[in-house]
C-alpha cells in the first residue's frame, strides 16, 4: 500500500493517517525494507503493547526501535541481556546516601518509554520474572513502593532463533504479556545493497552513524494520542466479535496443539486488528483485518504437540489451517 493512498484528500481516520505517513517517511532514511516489521511496532505503540522481535543477529532490529523512538519523540533505553543480570540491573535500587541516614531510588532502565531488551531469553528467569508486572500493570514495586512507568512504557524484546546455548526459554505467562510477535527475515537483495547505499551516503556526507546524520524530526505527541484514540473507535459488529472469539477458541480444541490462546490473546486479536483497519484508513472493521493479524498476535501463545513438530508442523502452519476452518462472517 502506497503513502499516497493512506493520506488521501478525507482521510476517514486523520491523526492515524498523518501519523503513519510521517513515520513511513522518516523511517525509510534509515530501514530499507521491512514493511511489515515497521507496521508491526507501529501497531505496537497504537495499541500500547509490548513485542517480541525475533530474528537473527544484524538485520536493524535494535536501529528500527530507535528510530521509531525519536520519530514519535519518545524516549529510548537498551538492555543488554545476560545470564548474570540482576532484577535490580533493570528496575532500580535504592542506596544509601553517603553523609546521612536517607535513601534515593536509582531508576533502572525501565523508567523509559520504550525499552528493548537484547535477547531476552539470555535473562535469568528470576529477571525475565521482573519484568511481567512492569509489562502487565507499568509499574515497579521495590522496598514496598510502587512506582509508576511513564505512561507510554513499551517493550521490544529480541531473541535469536538459532542460538539456544545458554538460554532461558520464556514462559508462557510472559510470552502472553506480548502483544506481537514480529519475524524479522533478511532483506532481499535490492534491499541489502539499499543499506549499504544509505550507510555510505551518511558517512560519506558527516561521517555520522547513519542514524544520527538522518536528522529524524520528531512528531508531536499529541498526533500520537489522537491517533490512539481513533484506532480505539474503530467499529467492530458483533458477527466480527464472533469470529475473532471462533478462531480463539479453535486453537484450544485444535488436535495438534496442547496449548491454545488464552482470553488475552483474544482481547490482544481485536485491538490489533482495530489498529490493521485503522492503517488501511478505515472507521470499521472487516474480516481480513482480522486474518492479517492472527499469526503476529498468536503464533506465540499456541503450543505444538511433540509428534506435530516431529512431522513438520509450526505455529503459523497451524494457525493458517485454523483460519481456513474458521467460517468467515459475510458482509
Amino acid at each position: 500500500m502506497t503513502d499516497e493512498a493512506l493520506n488521501p484528500a478525507s482521510p476517514a481516520l486523520p491523526a492515524t493517517a498523518e501519523l503513519i505517513h510521517q513515520v513511513r517517511a522518516q523511517l525509510r532514511q534509515v530501514i530499507a525494507g521491512q514493511a511489515g516489521v515497521v507496521d508491526e511496532a507501529l501497531i505496537a505503540v497504537l495499541c500500547q503493547g509490548h513485542v517480541l522481535l525475533e530474528g537473527v543477529p544484524g538485520i536493524a532490529k535494535t536501529l528500527l526501535v530507535k528510530a521509531l523512538g525519536r520519530v514519535l519523540g519518545l524516549g529510548f533505553q537498551r538492555v543488554q541481556a545476560t545470564p548474570d543480570l540482576m532484577p535490580a540491573d533493570i528496575l532500580g535500587t535504592t542506596i544509601l546516601v553517603q553523609g546521612s541516614s536517607e535513601f534515593t531510588f536509582h531508576a533502572g532502565a525501565v523508567f523509559t518509554d520504550l525499552l528493548l531488551v537484547d535477547e531476552i531469553n539470555r535473562m535469568p528467569p528470576r529477571t525475565q520474572a521482573a519484568l511481567l508486572e512492569c509489562m502487565e500493570e507499568r509499574q515497579v514495586t521495590t522496598d514496598a513502593t510502587v512506582r509508576a512507568l511513564p505512561a507510554n512504557f513499551t517493550v521490544f524484546a529480541t531473541q535469536n532463533p538459532v542460538d539456544f546455548e545458554g538460554t532461558y526459554p520464556l514462559p508462557e505467562a510472559q510470552l502472553d504479556r506480548f502483544l506481537l510477535k514480529s519475524r524479522v527475515d533478511y532483506p532481499s537483495a535490492a534491499e541489502e545493497r539499499q543499506i549499504l547505499e544509505l550507510h555510505l551516503a551518511a558517512h560519506s556526507a558527516t561521517g555520522s552513524p547513519l542514524l544520527d546524520a538522518a536528522h529524524l524530526q520528531p512528531l508531536a505527541l499529541d498526533l500520537l494520542l489522537a491517533a490512539r484514540a481513533e484506532v480505539r473507535a474503530v467499529r467492530i459488529e458483533p458477527e466480527l466479535l464472533n469470529y475473532i472469539l471462533d478462531l480463539v477458541r479453535r486453537t484450544r480444541q485444535w488436535p495438534t496443539l496442547t496449548l491454545g490462546a488464552s482470553p488475552r490473546a483474544a482481547l490482544s486479536l481485536m485491538r490489533v486488528a482495530q489498529a490493521v483497519a485503522a492503517l488501511e484508513d478505515r472507521a470499521y472493521l472487516v474480516p481480513d483485518d482480522v486474518k492479517r493479524a492472527v499469526l503476529p498476535v498468536l503464533r506465540h501463545r499456541i503450543r505444538l504437540k511433540p509428534e506435530a513438530e516431529l512431522e513438520g508442523f509450526d505455529p503459523d502452519r497451524i494457525l493458517a489451517d485454523i483460519l481456513a476452518a474458521a467460517p468467515v462472517p459475510r458482509a
